[in-house]
């Protein structure tokens, strides 16, 4: 194995890890100011090391310090204490390896040979998610069951009722989405979605299959079990439901779990509906032939981003009383951002001057698909929390309801539909 590939699988390997883990505290503190935003609320800022809150953000990893250290204690009533073990680890994993075929850009091609961006190169694509996604609820249900508790019980109940209720749907729906794009292949989807109605907009699955994404969205956020379907869990009913007798880590790899579904989630979504890692209206072959000029819009756009961003950090962060530590973390923040602006332009410039070449032009594509991927990729998570703090939760029969009643007719009707376009269009 060449040095090329041992690096593209790792920077794939890491890329994906980071993504699906190692974004938790990010998505805690994100959260956290979101819905302190719309509950008119400044959330955390009072947690910092020296002048340093980051906004707030020290305060999730202490959170995550604190439950690596906390004391794993495990209730005398349980009798079957492997299976409560191996709950989370089930739910951990089978969240993390959905993101295991996400591509991050299209295959990149070094000296004649050609890569696979995506952490487990394989051709499963969306069945892999499938899998996986579908294989979460059994820590969930193992882990109620397990802790021999009425209230962890009821929530694996809840669970096991939610999971055949969106599952059919979220199945049927892709089978819309098969028969358009001809491929299980995530990378043959999101190439496929590179052309444009009347010349302006963008050939997404969103405007392809519109009712697909629809029952598809709906029910990825019943599959992340959050809020407005977090009936497994519901506090105010079950005390906390499946996880109710776990402590420490146990109880963190549920939560880092939940939110790797829903960076799952939100990648598979971006990559189904929204054009995945290409922009809009710029296929990967565009920007190879423009690589300059699209070098010189980010020189431009850079600079412009990190003025705006720093501004905004100014004019958020003014000294309370008598304490100027916000005016320090702000200024060093700045520099911070102002240097690392500075290093990627003037990277770019060299870049611009010297040429890249054939590889080089490759990579460069492949790290603005990337940049592309994910900017698509952190909208769409700021959508789960937004949905998370608007939306009440539903109630169990409304669930059932709404997965039986509605969304799965829906998703018979589309396929339909859209298998009747498909033969009289004859594509």
């Amino acid at each position: 194995m060449s040095i090329e590939s041992i690096i593209i699988i790792m920077v794939n390997i890491l890329l994906a890890v980071f993504l699906a883990v190692g974004l938790t505290p990010v998505f805690v503190w994100w959260e956290r100011r979101v819905s302190g935003f719309m509950q008119d609320r400044s959330g955390p800022n009072r947690c910092n090391i020296g002048p340093l809150r980051l906004g707030g953000l020290i305060q999730s990893i202490a959170d995550m310090l604190k439950l690596a250290f906390k004391e794993d204690f495990t209730p005398q009533h349980i009798k079957y204490k492997f299976f409560f073990t191996i709950a989370p680890i089930i739910v951990f994993l089978c969240s993390f390896l959905t993101f295991a075929t996400i591509p991050f850009a299209d295959n990149l091609v070094i000296n004649g040979k050609e890569y696979m961006m995506q952490a487990v190169p394989n051709h499963l694509g969306i069945m892999w998610f499938l899998a996986f996604a579908g294989l979460s609820v059994y820590g969930i249900i193992l882990g109620g069951y397990a802790s021999a508790s009425k209230y962890g019980l009821l929530g694996s109940i809840r669970a096991s009722a939610q999971v055949i209720s969106y599952e059919a749907a979220m199945g049927l729906s892709i089978i819309s989405i098969l028969i358009s794009y001809g491929s299980i292949h995530l990378a043959d989807m999101v190439n496929a979605q590179t052309g444009t109605y009347l010349g302006v907009i963008p050939m997404w699955g969103i405007f392809i299959q519109p009712l697909a994404a629809i029952i598809f969205i709906v029910c990825a956020f019943a599959e992340t079990n959050r809020a407005p379907f977090d009936i497994a869990e519901g506090e105010s009913e079950i005390v906390a439901g499946y996880h109710t007798e776990y402590s420490a880590m146990r109880f963190g790899l549920f939560q880092v779990g939940e939110y790797s579904a829903m960076s799952a989630s939100s990648a598979i979504i971006v990559t189904l509906f929204f054009g995945g890692y290409h922009l809009p209206w710029l296929d990967t072959a565009t920007i190879q032939d423009n690589i300059n000029i699209v070098i010189v819009a980010l020189i431009v756009l850079l600079p412009i981003k990190a003025f705006v961003f720093t501004s905004w950090m100014k004019k958020n962060n003014k000294a309370i009383g008598q304490n100027e530590s916000r005016l320090k973390e702000t200024k060093i923040l700045s520099i911070g951002f102002w240097a690392i602006t500075g290093v990627i332009v003037a990277l770019l410039g060299t870049f611009l001057v010297t040429g890249l070449g054939e590889n080089g032009v490759n990579i460069a594509t492949a790290i603005i698909q990337i940049g592309t991927f994910l900017a698509k990729f952190f909208i769409m998570a700021f959508v789960y929390i937004w949905v998370r703090w608007t939306v009440l939760r539903f109630r169990y029969d409304q669930l059932q309801m709404l997965g039986w009643k509605v969304l799965l007719p829906l998703a018979l009707a589309n396929i339909v539909i859209t298998a009747i376009v498909v033969v009289v269009l004859g594509s």
